[in-house]
């Protein structure tokens, strides 16, 4: 802060380590006091990095063929988050947060979007590791546990299904986000409000190789031979990790105060109306 012992005859300040004002402090106060609910997205959207890059693997050793004369490519699964994030971002505009708001008179907030979004990605890896359960069963079922490059006779199209959880938890969380940090940062900083997802995702994939390097060493959960391994052990150890940082996400959350709640109502309204 500036104080008055700090300047010098000439008017300039003495002490620059205190060249900050009152505002600056207070938008620093609340920087600090969000960062708790910023870390939770973190480890929100590792577990989504892993899926995807696993989920490439198990469509390789099963039947991708969609009539008889087509085959999805493998790595082309991830396009089916996306649509359930599109989908649902569409029906949630349209028929959830005008119904939300009619029946509490309030708009969904935030915070409430992403806790939602934390309890859809816990079911969706939940629900890969059932899918990589019974993969692995088929697999033993028909002795091709020593066969890498065979297809089991299981269709890729299960696959899906967690993928269109995970991307629905995603039309909650990554919106809620954006308005959470966006009404919550200070004046100044609102433009660097809406890149912080992006930081989220680009640390969570350094964060998601890491994970996976280290249950490689320390676990058998991930040789070569994915017929070997026990991916869906992954997926369930994903989903408890889940559950931990959920736990934390409703310790901050109720702790967090927001800065106006006025201005929090009116522009949650915004965001939901855009």
């Amino acid at each position: 802060m500036k104080t008055e012992g700090d300047a010098k005859q000439e008017g300039k300040l003495s002490e620059s380590w205190s060249l900050c004002t009152v505002q600056q402090v207070e938008d620093f106060k609340s920087l600090i006091k969000i960062f708790p609910l910023w870390s939770t997205t973190i480890f929100l959207s590792t577990p989504i990095a892993i899926q995807m890059s696993l989920m490439v693997l198990q469509a390789l050793t099963m039947d991708r063929h969609v009539g008889s004369h087509f085959s999805i490519p493998s790595s082309s699964f991830l396009v089916f988050t996306l649509i359930s994030t599109a989908v649902s971002l569409s029906i949630f505009d349209r028929f959830l947060f005008p119904a939300w708001k009619k029946l509490t008179h309030r708009s969904m907030t935030p915070l409430l979007r992403l806790g939602i979004g934390h309890v859809l990605n816990i079911v969706g890896m939940a629900g890969s590791a059932l899918v990589e359960s019974r993969r692995l069963h088929v697999v033993r079922t028909h002795n091709l546990t020593n066969q890498p490059n065979s297809v089991a006779p299981m269709s890729a199209l299960w696959l899906v299904a967690p993928l269109a959880i995970v991307g629905v938890g995603e039309a909650f969380h990554f919106p809620g986000q954006v308005a959470l940090y966006y009404q919550e940062f200070p004046t100044s900083l609102k433009s660097t409000a809406t890149a912080m997802i992006s930081l989220v995702i680009a640390v969570s994939f350094y964060l998601s190789t890491a994970l996976i390097n280290l249950i490689q060493r320390i676990t058998g959960w991930l040789p070569d031979n994915i017929n070997e391994g026990r991916i869906d052990n992954v997926f369930w150890m994903l989903a408890i990790i889940g559950v931990i940082n959920f736990g934390y996400y409703i310790t901050c959350a109720m702790l967090y105060k927001y800065n106006n709640v006025e201005n929090a109502e009116q522009k949650s309204e915004t965001v939901t109306d855009a």
